[in-house]
């Protein structure tokens, strides 16, 4: 398989244009509702997602996520449940970014499930204000939030730009997230991170056993046997199924069939990324994350990538999330062009 670094620029665009952009692309909106906290995205006049920023949720999330033909491929709980829904994990939210340990204050995990007398050990991340919309063929959303702990001390500061595009068949989110630290902040290596989204029943991996889970505090988390669902990871690396989890390659995609049409998701890491390319943290029930800070549980104790950002200092990731339907998801050559053409975007 050929490396992004190999593929010519022209021959890059070309390829980009002929496979992904060949159909017209859609007028995304971005419409700020101020009363909710809350900004939707409407692509081709459809509803794609929505940002959702409440002050009584731990972090900021894009839920629910359409794909183009309306289908919902974002688990509906804890807002809206589903019947025969799995209720685990209640910070899996649509799609978010955090981490398990900063300065040893755990944000991937924190969610209206924690006591109150635990709270103290989880953080927040608080978006204080938008810094702009923009409609057009490309949607842009940014935004400012803080990390705090729960004395609403900062630890860092993240800025976050969304670019939102669309075909017939395809949409696509393309993540640029800074974080600058307001002190001196340790990213410990850690297993729950940093892209995350949960994924509709129908995408899990099928499996006949009841299967569990456990934090770095010990809690323990069942995950239900769902033997009716269809779906199946693959990774640019060539790996499949369950044996995506804890391996690296450039993207991984999700795809199976939800109702009568075939549905995909892929994330696509960026060559400017730490520790690229990422490790992925894609669980069969539904988990779907690129953690590139998880290297010690990822390798059994080979390696550990620990981040350290002293007071001023900042670190950037990029990410792009491709969502399709249609009755082809994308191939691995097409998902490399796209791939490549991220490779060379500021």
């Amino acid at each position: 398989m050929p490396s992004i670094k190999n593929i010519g620029l022209c021959a890059l665009c070309t390829a980009f244009f002929a496979t992904s952009f060949a159909q017209k692309k859609q007028a995304v909106q971005v419409i700020k509702v101020d009363k909710e906290n809350k900004v939707n995205i409407l692509i081709g006049s459809k509803p794609f997602t929505s940002f959702l920023f409440p002050d009584t949720l731990e972090k900021p999330v894009l839920y629910p996520v359409h794909a183009s033909n309306g289908t919902i491929v974002t688990r509906g709980f804890p807002f809206t449940p589903l019947p025969g829904e799995p209720t685990d994990h209640p910070h899996h939210i649509g799609i978010w970014f955090n981490f398990e340990n900063v300065n040893g204050l755990d944000f991937w995990n924190n969610s209206f499930a924690i006591a109150a007398d635990k709270k103290n050990k989880y953080g927040w991340i608080k978006t204080d204000r938008i810094l702009e919309t923009q409609s057009g063929n490309t949607g842009v959303l940014s935004y400012h939030a803080n990390w705090t702990n729960q004395a609403n001390d900062i630890l860092l500061e993240e800025t976050t730009r969304f670019e939102f595009s669309g075909t017939e068949h395809e949409r696509i989110i393309d993540r640029v997230t800074t974080l600058k630290a307001n002190t001196t902040v340790l990213f410990k290596d850690a297993k729950d991170g940093m892209l995350g989204l949960r994924v509709a029943k129908d995408l899990q991996i099928p499996t006949k056993e009841e299967k569990k889970f456990t934090d770095d505090k010990g809690n323990v988390t069942s995950v239900k046997a769902e033997a009716a669902s269809n779906g199946n990871y693959i990774t640019s690396a060539g790996k499949e199924g369950d044996a995506a989890w804890s391996t690296r390659a450039d993207w991984c995609k999700l795809y199976g069939k939800m109702g009568k049409d075939s549905i995909s998701i892929a994330i696509i890491d960026h060559p400017s990324n730490i520790n690229y390319p990422t490790f992925w943290h894609a669980r069969g029930y539904g988990l779907f994350a690129a953690n590139p800070l998880g290297e010690a549980i990822f390798t059994n104790g080979a390696s550990a990538k620990n981040l350290q950002l002293q007071k001023g200092e900042s670190v950037t990731f990029r990410y792009r999330i491709v969502v399709s339907d249609g009755k082809k998801t994308p191939s691995a050559q097409q998902l490399n062009q796209l791939a490549a053409a991220f490779a060379v975007k500021k």
